[in-house]
C-alpha cells in the first residue's frame, strides 16, 4: 500500500471512530467481560499438563505432560460420567430440542393476541426460575407418596406409585422432562422471530392456490426458520459435552449416582472438593476440545446441505 492509500485508511479510520464513538463506548464493557472472564482464564489450561500445588502457583508447578490425561483415560469413572453426560444430552437433543419449534408453530397460528401473550408469559416464566426452586417443585410433584402425578396414576390409571427420582431407569425421563419445562417456552422466541420475518404474501399465494394451514407450515414456515434451526443446532451441539450443574445437584441422589453422575458434578467432587485440580483441569481440556470438534463437524454438515452456518 502506497504512502497515500495508508494516510487515507487512517483518516477514514480516525473518522469511523468519531463518528461511532457512542457505540465503541457500549461495546467497551463486553470487550472487558470476555478479555477478563473468557480469555485469561485459558492461561489456566496449563495446569492439566502440570501437577498444580497452590503454594507453587501456576508456573512454579511440576510439569507432568501427558500423565493427568493418562489417568483420565484409564479410570473407569471418567467413562462412567462421560456415558451419563452424552446420554442426557442425547436424550434433551432428541427430544427437547423441537419442542421450541412444534410451540413456535402453534403460537404463530394464535390469531388472538390476549390469549397469545398469555400463553407465551406462561411459557416463559420457569426461565426465570431458579434451579434451586424448579427442582424442589419438581420432587414434590413426583413424590410417590403425595405427589400430584403419582396420585393420578395410583387413583384415575390403578398403577403402583412410581418412584421417579429413586429409580435408574426414570431419572433421566424426569431430568428431560424438566429441561424440557425450563427452557421450551425460552427457546420460542427466537423462532418466533424468524417467522415475523416471513413474506406475507407467501401465504396468500398458497392460500389461493388451495393451502391448508399443514402445507403452508411445510412448504412455507419451515423452510423460513431453517436457518435459524440449522445455527441452533450447532450451538446445541458445542454443549454435547456440557451438563449444567446447578439443575443436576438440585435432582440428583445417592441412588441415581449411576445416571445422574456427570461431567460436571464430577468435577465439582474431584476438583473443587478434593482439591485435585490438575485431573479435572485435564478433564475440562478434553470436554471443550470434543466439543470443539462438534461444533466444527456439524457446521460443516450443515454447509455442505446449502445453509449458511455459523462462519
Amino acid at each position: 500500500m502506497s504512502g497515500e492509500g495508508e494516510r487515507e485508511l487512517k483518516v477514514s479510520v480516525r473518522k469511523g471512530l468519531r463518528r461511532d464513538r457512542s457505540l465503541y463506548l457500549m461495546l467497551f464493557p463486553v470487550i472487558v467481560f470476555y478479555a477478563l472472564f473468557k480469555y485469561s482464564p485459558l492461561f489456566g489450561e496449563i495446569i492439566a499438563f502440570k501437577n498444580y500445588r497452590f503454594v507453587d502457583g501456576i508456573v512454579g508447578s511440576d510439569w507432568v505432560g501427558l500423565n493427568n490425561f493418562r489417568m483420565l483415560f484409564g479410570s473407569a469413572d471418567f467413562w462412567r460420567v462421560l456415558r451419563n453426560t452424552l446420554l442426557l444430552n442425547v436424550y434433551s437433543l432428541a427430544v427437547g430440542f423441537p419442542v421450541p419449534i412444534v410451540l413456535a408453530l402453534l403460537l404463530n397460528e394464535v390469531r388472538v393476541e390476549g390469549y397469545k401473550r398469555l400463553v407465551q408469559n406462561l411459557l416463559y416464566v420457569p426461565h426465570f426460575i431458579s434451579w434451586v426452586v424448579l427442582g424442589g417443585i419438581l420432587i414434590a410433584l413426583l413424590s410417590p407418596s403425595t405427589g400430584v402425578v403419582n396420585l393420578v396414576l395410583t387413583h384415575v390409571f390403578g398403577i403402583e406409585p412410581i418412584y421417579f427420582m429413586a429409580k435408574s431407569a426414570w431419572w433421566p425421563v424426569a431430568y428431560t422432562a424438566s429441561s424440557i419445562w425450563r427452557e421450551a417456552g425460552w427457546g420460542t422466541i427466537l423462532y418466533l422471530a424468524a417467522m415475523a420475518s416471513i413474506d406475507p404474501q407467501l401465504y396468500e399465494a398458497s392460500r389461493i392456490d388451495g393451502a391448508g394451514k399443514l402445507r403452508q407450515i411445510w412448504h412455507i414456515t419451515l423452510p423460513g426458520i431453517r436457518g435459524t434451526i440449522a445455527i441452533l443446532l450447532i450451538l446445541r451441539m458445542g454443549s454435547m459435552m456440557d451438563v449444567g450443574l446447578e439443575q443436576t445437584l438440585a435432582l440428583q441422589n445417592d441412588s441415581v449416582l449411576d445416571v445422574a453422575d456427570v461431567i460436571s458434578t464430577y468435577v465439582y467432587r474431584v476438583g473443587l472438593q478434593n482439591m485435585n485440580y490438575s485431573y479435572t483441569t485435564a478433564l475440562g481440556l478434553f470436554q471443550s476440545l470434543i466439543g470443539l470438534i462438534l461444533v466444527v463437524g456439524v457446521n460443516r454438515i450443515i454447509r455442505l446441505f446449502g445453509e449458511r452456518g455459523l462462519w
